[in-house]
């Protein structure tokens, strides 16, 4: 439905998760709508709860009621204990953060929000990244253009 594809650029996605994320009001048919970003947003571990803050999620426009959340607040993150100890441990390594990789809805409808562990990367990282995809991208056009002609 709606990922950070600005993430997989800036970060090296060591181990995602999932988790289910505490909504109010309109926000679940303004996400069945696509109307959240991702691109600001990241995670924290705080008082023994994982929080996403900057996710925008737009009030839903046909909402009955004028008492739309904010639609930039923190979101509570629904984790088991032993999950959130767990990250909370990784992220005080010295580099890791937590990133919001995508917003989806799964098979049973629930709304769920895949986190990542990351590591942020260096400019010559970057740099070797888009080398490799132009590489791959032109060696598929080459296999393409063998296949066409036969040589």
């Amino acid at each position: 439905m709606a990922s950070n594809r600005q993430a997989r650029h800036e970060y090296f996605v060591d181990k995602p998760c999932e988790a289910g994320i505490e909504l109010r009001g309109g926000e679940v048919k303004s996400l069945r709508a696509a109307s959240v970003s991702l691109n600001e947003a990241h995670a924290q571990v705080a008082d023994g709860e994982v929080w996403v803050h900057g996710m925008h999620i737009s009030p839903y426009r046909n909402a009955a009621g004028t008492d739309a959340p904010d639609p930039i607040r923190k979101r509570r993150l629904l984790l088991k204990r032993r999950e959130i100890n767990a990250l909370d441990r990784q992220v005080r390594q010295k580099g890791y953060t937590l990133i919001p990789l995508r917003v989806y809805f799964n098979e049973r409808g629930y709304v769920k929000i895949e986190l990542g562990l990351c590591r942020g990367k260096r400019q010559y990282d970057k740099r070797e990244a888009i080398a490799e995809r132009d590489m791959e991208r032109e060696t598929e056009r080459a296999r393409r253009e063998f296949e066409k002609t036969g040589r």
